[in-house]
C-alpha cells in the first residue's frame, strides 16, 4: 500500500507542504467533497475545471475528517496551512497528473492479465458482457459503470487487489494526448477495439488521427481483438502490431480473419451465427446470440471472439451466451408505494459499483431513511469476512438505516452488520413471500443485486403506478445542460434555476435535489405550496416564490421562502405582516417592458419612499426583470431598451436601501444572447430541460425527458373501416394495421395531435396518429411497421421525436408539452 509521505512525493514530483504526524497509508482516492465515505486513509485531489476549483472545498473536507490533500497552489488553500492541523498537504505541478501517477503505481503492484477496451461505441456493454462470460473462471476487477475518462480510469484501476485474477477497464478520449495518459494507468496486456464512429469527432483533425490516438492504448498488448470489417482500425492495427499479436473476426472478409462469421438466421429476439476458425485447427460452430439489433450483435461478437481465443468448448460458450443479459446502463429512480422511492441498480454487483450506488442514495435527501436491499456481492475479489466488513463500513458512512440481505453468503456474514437494522433471506423468492409493503414508508430504497437473484421482481413489487405510460427524466442530461449554461456565465454570476410547474413536468423535488447537489445558487417556484413541498423533501437552497398570496405569508416565514413582490398591493400586505413578526427577504419585480407584472419606472418615487420608511423590518434580496423577446433577434433593440431601463432603476433602489442587492434579468435564451448583461444572477428555465430557445446552439443541449407508452393491441382493419370516436380515422381502400397506445389526453397528450397531426416512434419508425386522441388512449397506423406488436414501446417525444418539432406540429411551444404531462404518468429518473 502506498504511503502519503514516503511514496506520493516521488511518484508525483511533489513537495510536502505539511507532513502528517504518522504514517498515512493511502486507501481511497477522493475527488468530490460531497462523496466522502470513510475519511481515514482518503486522499483528496483538488482538481480544477472550467467552473470549479477543488481547493475551495478543503475546509469542508477537513470538517468531515479528511486529513490528506494533494493541491497545486499553496495560495489557494483557504485559511492557509495553519487551519489544518494534523494534516498532510502535497504540492504538485498538476493534480490530475498526480492522480494518474498514483493509480499507475498501484497498477504496477499486480502481475495479472488486464484487458483494455476502447472504441467509439459499445465499450461499456462489451466490458459488462465479458465480465459475465468470464466470471466462472475469473475474479474480475472492472470499471464501474462507464468510468472511462481521465479521472474515471484511475479510480477504476485503484480498485485492483491481490485476489483479482483479471482486470477489464475501458478508456474513452475526446482529444489528442489523452490516451497515452490512460494507457500508462491501465497498462493492458490484452486489448479490444470495438469500432470507430463519430463520437468526439470535433476533438480530432480526422478519423485517421482519432484511430491513431486510440491505438496508443494497445502498444504493449500481447493480443488485440478487433473486427476486421472496420478498415481504419485494421490498417492502424497492421501498422502498430505484428499479425501474431492480433485476433480478428469478420463478416465481410472471412478469408482474412481468424474468425469468419456468417449470420444464418435472424428473428425478432435472437441471431444465429455460424463461425469458422482456421487456427489453431480448422473448426466450425453455430451459436445463438440472444439479441437481434445490430449494435448488440456486434458487441456480442466482440465478446464471442475472446471466448473463442480462449478455446473454450463450444457447448460451454453457448451455455454462457444463453445466460447473457442486456445491460441496464443507468441507475433508475422510481416512484414506489407508501411515498417511497426505489433506486433500481442491478447494473453490476461489485464493491465499486455498490459504493457508486450508495453515493446516489446519499444524494436523495427527499425521502426519510435510507434502506438497502442487497444480494450476495459476487465480483469483489475479496474473502467473505473482509468483503462484508467493507460493505458494512460503506453502509455506515452513507447513513443506511436498514439492510435487507438476500443470499447465502451475506446471511452467513450477517454479524458484520451489527448496529444496522437488518434482516436476511436466502433467496429472492423467500423475501417476496414475506414482503409486507406497510413496513416500508417514506424512505429511499436502493435495490442492488447480482442478475442471478432476479431483483427486477423486487422492484416490481415496490412500484406505485403500473400505468404503461412513463416519463423518463435523464438526470445526467440535466446535469449536462446545467453545466453548459454555467460555462457561459460571466465570472461571479450566480445561477437561479426554475423548478416551477412540477419542474416543467419533470418532477420538482427530484430535479431540485440534483440542483442542490450541483450547487445551484437559487431555486424559483410559482407558488408557496411548491416551495413548502421542496423544503419538506430536504431542499435547503434559497427559494424564490414568484406568486405569493397574503394568506401564505406565514408559510413563507415557517419554511424560509422568499417572495417576489410585484405590486404595491402585495408590498403593503407584506409590510403589514412584517411589522408583526420578521419575514424572509423579498425580491422586487421591475416591469421594463413585459407589461405583465412588476413596478414601472414611474413607480420608483412611491416605491423608494416605502422602502425607506420600512427599512427596519424589510430586507430586499434582489431586483429582477423579464425580457419580453430575449429569444428572438428581431427584438434585440427592445431587449436592450429593457436592460437599459433595468440598469437605471436598480441603482436608485440600492441607493435608498443602503446595501447592494442581486440583480437578474436574463432567462435561458438571454444567457446566450446577452452575455454582457449577466449581472449578478441569471434565471435558467427551459434550457435546463433540453430546449435551446435562442436557436444559437441547438445541438449543445441533451434531451432530458422521454415520454413513452406501450402498444396495448394491434389489429387489422379491412378496407373501408374507420377508427375511433366520430369515425374520424378516415376510411381507406386497402387493409391497414392499427396499434392502440396506452396514452390519451388525460395523460397530457394533446387532442390536437389527432387525425395525422401527431406521430409516435415504434421500432425506430414513425407512425401517424389516426382518428381522435381519446381520454386514455390513441391509435396509430402501423401498416408499414410489419413487426409491430402488443407490448412494444412507443416514443411520444424524446431523442427520436424532439419536443420543438412536436410542438410546431400543433402550433404551440415545448413548455406546454412538458408541463402538460399528467402527474398520473409515472416518472422514472435515470442516471449513469
Amino acid at each position: 500500500m502506498l504511503d502519503f509521505s514516503a511514496d506520493l512525493p516521488v511518484l508525483t514530483s511533489g513537495t510536502l507542504l505539511l507532513t502528517p504526524p504518522a504514517p498515512a497509508p493511502v486507501q481511497t482516492l477522493l475527488l468530490d467533497s460531497r462523496r466522502v465515505g470513510q475519511a481515514g486513509g482518503s486522499v483528496f485531489f483538488a482538481l480544477r475545471g472550467p467552473q470549479h476549483n477543488g481547493h475551495r472545498y478543503l475546509p469542508e473536507l477537513y470538517q468531515q475528517g479528511v486529513r490528506l490533500f494533494v493541491v497545486d497552489s499553496e495560495a489557494d488553500i483557504p485559511g492557509g496551512l495553519l487551519a489544518y492541523p494534523g494534516s498532510g498537504f502535497l504540492l504538485v505541478p498538476q493534480v490530475l497528473a498526480a492522480l494518474q501517477a498514483v493509480a499507475a503505481a498501484h497498477r504496477r503492484h499486480f502481475r495479472l492479465p488486464v484487458l483494455g477496451i476502447t472504441g467509439s461505441n459499445g465499450k461499456t456493454i462489451v466490458k459488462e458482457w465479458l465480465s459475465q462470460l468470464l466470471a466462472p473462471e475469473e475474479r474480475i476487477c472492472k470499471s464501474p459503470r462507464s468510468y472511462n475518462s481521465q479521472v474515471g480510469v484511475p479510480l477504476s484501476v485503484w480498485e485492483l487487489n491481490a485476489r483479482h485474477t483479471l482486470g477489464i477497464f475501458e478508456a474513452g478520449i475526446s482529444e489528442p494526448g489523452e490516451m497515452a495518459r490512460l494507457a500508462a494507468v491501465i497498462q493492458p496486456t490484452l486489448g479490444l477495439f470495438t469500432n470507430l464512429g463519430t463520437a468526439h469527432d470535433a476533438g480530432f483533425a480526422s478519423p485517421q488521427q482519432k484511430v491513431e490516438e486510440k491505438m496508443q492504448l494497445f502498444q504493449d498488448v500481447d493480443t488485440l481483438f478487433y473486427c476486421l470489417d472496420h478498415p481504419l482500425i485494421h490498417e492502424a492495427a497492421r501498422r502498430h502490431l505484428p499479425a501474431h499479436r492480433t485476433f480478428t473476426w469478420s463478416r465481410q472478409h472471412p478469408h482474412l480473419a481468424h474468425v469468419a462469421v456468417t449470420v444464418a438466421e435472424a428473428s425478432a429476439d435472437r441471431t444465429v451465427v455460424r463461425v469458422a476458425l482456421a487456427r489453431p485447427v480448422p473448426q466450425e460452430h453455430t451459436f445463438t446470440l440472444p439479441f437481434a439489433d445490430e449494435p448488440s450483435v456486434e458487441n456480442a461478437l466482440h465478446a464471442l471472439s475472446v471466448l473463442l481465443w480462449q478455446q473454450l468448448p463450444a457447448a460451454e460458450i453457448q451455455h454462457r451466451l444463453d445466460r447473457l443479459q442486456p445491460v441496464a446502463m443507468r441507475l433508475e429512480m422510481k416512484q414506489a408505494l407508501n411515498d417511497c422511492y426505489v433506486l433500481d441498480d442491478t447494473y453490476n454487483n461489485d464493491l465499486a459499483g455498490l459504493a457508486l450506488a450508495l453515493d446516489a442514495l446519499t444524494r436523495q435527501l427527499q425521502r426519510g431513511r435510507r434502506t438497502l436491499i442487497l444480494s450476495d456481492v459476487l465480483e469483489s475479489g475479496l474473502a467473505g469476512p473482509d468483503l462484508y466488513a467493507r460493505v458494512a463500513a460503506l453502509l455506515h458512512t452513507h447513513g443506511v438505516a436498514r439492510l435487507v440481505g438476500i443470499g447465502p453468503e451475506i446471511r452467513l456474514h450477517q454479524a458484520a452488520f451489527d448496529g444496522v437494522e437488518a434482516v436476511f433471506y436466502d433467496t429472492t423468492e423467500d423475501f417476496l413471500r414475506h414482503f409486507q409493503p406497510d413496513t416500508f414508508r417514506r424512505e429511499t430504497i436502493l435495490v442492488k443485486g447480482a442478475r442471478r437473484f432476479g431483483f427486477e421482481r423486487i422492484v416490481a413489487a415496490f412500484q406505485q403506478k403500473i400505468h404503461g405510460t412513463v416519463l423518463e427524466v435523464n438526470l445526467d442530461a440535466l446535469a449536462h445542460n446545467l453545466n453548459f449554461y454555467r460555462r457561459r456565465l460571466q465570472p461571479g454570476t450566480r445561477l437561479m434555476v426554475m423548478v416551477k410547474a412540477f419542474a416543467y413536468g419533470s418532477g420538482s423535488s427530484e430535479v431540485a435535489n440534483l440542483l442542490q447537489f450541483h450547487r445551484a445558487d437559487y431555486l424559483a417556484v410559482a407558488y408557496t405550496d411548491e416551495g413548502v413541498d421542496l423544503r419538506q423533501h430536504g431542499i435547503s437552497l434559497p427559494i424564490m416564490v414568484m406568486n405569493p398570496s397574503p394568506d401564505a405569508f406565514q408559510k413563507l416565514r415557517q419554511y424560509q421562502l422568499e417572495p417576489e413582490i410585484y405590486s404595491f398591493e402585495r408590498l403593503h400586505d407584506y409590510l403589514r405582516a412584517a411589522q408583526e413578526q420578521p419575514l424572509p427577504p423579498i425580491h422586487l419585480k421591475l416591469d421594463t417592458g413585459m407589461r405583465r407584472l412588476g413596478f414601472a419606472e414611474t413607480d420608483l418615487p412611491e416605491l423608494t419612499a416605502l422602502l425607506r420608511e420600512n427599512a427596519a423590518h424589510l430586507r430586499v434580496a434582489s431586483a429582477l426583470t423579464h425580457l419580453a423577446g430575449a429569444d428572438e433577434e428581431q427584438h434585440n433593440d427592445f431587449s436592450r431598451q429593457q436592460l437599459a431601463a433595468f440598469h437605471r432603476m436598480t441603482p436608485v433602489l440600492e441607493d435608498v436601501l443602503g446595501y447592494p442587492i442581486l440583480k437578474h434579468a436574463l432567462n435561458s435564451a438571454g444567457i446566450l444572447r446577452f452575455p454582457a448583461a449577466h449581472a449578478d444572477m441569471v434565471r435558467l428555465g427551459i434550457g435546463l430541460y433540453g430546449v435551446e430557445a435562442s436557436g444559437q446552439e441547438p445541438d449543445a443541449l441533451q434531451p432530458v425527458s422521454t415520454l413513452r407508452t406501450t402498444v396495448s393491441q394491434v389489429k387489422t382493419l379491412p378496407p373501408g373501416e374507420t377508427v375511433g370516436y366520430g369515425r374520424r380515422g378516415q376510411a381507406a381502400d386497402f387493409e391497414r394495421r392499427i396499434a392502440t397506445l396506452a396514452i390519451g389526453y388525460a395523460d397530457g397528450y394533446d387532442r390536437r395531435f389527432g387525425n395525422g397531426a401527431g406521430e409516435v416512434v415504434i421500432r425506430g419508425q414513425r407512425a401517424p396518429i389516426i382518428g381522435n386522441v381519446c381520454m386514455d388512449m390513441c391509435m396509430v397506423d402501423v401498416t408499414h411497421i410489419s413487426a409491430a406488436q402488443a407490448g412494444d414501446a412507443a416514443e411520444i417525444f424524446g431523442p427520436s421525436l424532439p419536443l420543438p418539432e412536436l410542438a410546431a406540429r400543433i402550433g404551440t411551444i415545448p413548455y406546454e408539452l412538458l408541463t402538460n404531462v399528467s402527474e398520473r404518468v409515472k416518472r422514472v429518473f435515470v442516471a449513469e
